[in-house]
């Protein structure tokens, strides 16, 4: 059985490029695999790897600038869901384009899973989904409200121009481990919002600690690694991803006519090329070859 761990933290690394040898080497001597992200602002990623390294690696992170009171979200998987160990430089762990959003100055205040049912019943509370379209149609809270974003830099144009609708309401904010959430609470309060909340530890924590018929969480939430979704106690969920657009798949889109394994799905059915098809297809093949012989294909990803 391996360890997932997903983690992330906010800190100021002044020279994140340093930091980025020593962590790959300890993951590659540890047989952990996944990927991290390391930026000015913080350290964000999900990795796998067996008991011993894993805890190995979260001291090594616990020893870095800022990393002390790191918490993380595990699970576990029976098969390594990552091909590979990545540790890659970015500009912001989780990409808003606000340079002025700083989560270590101010952020929402935190609810925990177990008062979250309580607050987000109240009349005067608006719930929002701060995840990306693709994920939010796979679930949500129960009267979330859905911005219908591709992406997380999308969010702060959503906000100018739907705040309006929320005057005079408290705001309640999600996403699938709280990262976002960080960074939108700050982004919100920046804006002159007073109450603003997210939940501590995100969805993954509430499907965790919180018993299914307790729950206001409809469907599954969608994860960034092979497990794809998981539901209520983290159980892997039922749903594959699409070989191009990588986003979800259910068993209803695999019967529809636009979807082909390994090249589209009705979701992007319209988005690539004919020459990024016969990629596709290639790729697709030597995927299924290598399984044959029993290895891992490890090429690039399609989309």
């Amino acid at each position: 059985m391996l360890t997932v761990a997903a983690l992330y933290q906010f800190a100021r690394f002044e020279d994140p490029a340093a930091l980025r040898v020593p962590l790959l080497a300890l993951c590659e001597a540890e047989g952990v695999r996944g990927t991290l992200l390391l930026a000015p602002e913080g350290i964000n990623g999900t990795v796998a790897g067996p008991r011993e390294g894993i805890d190995r690696l979260l001291a090594h992170i616990r020893a870095l600038p800022g990393c002390a009171d790191i918490e993380w979200k595990e699970s576990h998987a029976e098969a390594m869901p990552f091909g590979r160990m990545k540790v890659r430089l970015k500009r912001e762990i989780v990409t808003m384009g606000q340079p002025d959003v700083d989560p270590n100055a101010k952020v929402g205040r935190y609810v925990r899973p177990e008062d979250w049912n309580d607050l987000i019943r109240q009349p005067d509370v608006v719930v929002i989904d701060t995840r990306n379209a693709y994920e939010v149609a796979i679930g949500t809270f129960a009267g979330a409200i859905d911005p219908g974003t591709d992406s997380f830099r999308q969010f702060p144009d959503w906000w100018a121009e739907n705040r309006a609708r929320f005057e005079g309401k408290r705001i309640a904010m999600f996403c699938t481990g709280g990262i976002r959430c960080e960074k939108s609470t700050n982004w919100l309060l920046g804006q002159g919002e007073a109450e603003v909340f997210h939940l501590k530890g995100g969805i993954l924590k509430y499907l965790e600690d919180i018993p299914q018929d307790q729950s206001l969480w409809q469907g599954e939430c969608f994860v960034f690694d092979q497990r794809v979704s998981v539901g209520h106690g983290l159980v892997p969920g039922r749903l594959t991803t699409c070989g191009a657009c990588r986003r979800p798949v259910s068993e209803q889109d695999r019967s529809h006519p636009a979807f082909e394994e390994g090249v589209c799905c009705p979701a992007c059915a319209d988005e690539y090329t004919d020459e990024d098809r016969i990629r596709f297809r290639e790729r697709h093949r030597q995927m299924a070859l290598a399984e044959s012989r029993g290895q891992r294909h490890l090429g690039p990803a399609a989309g």
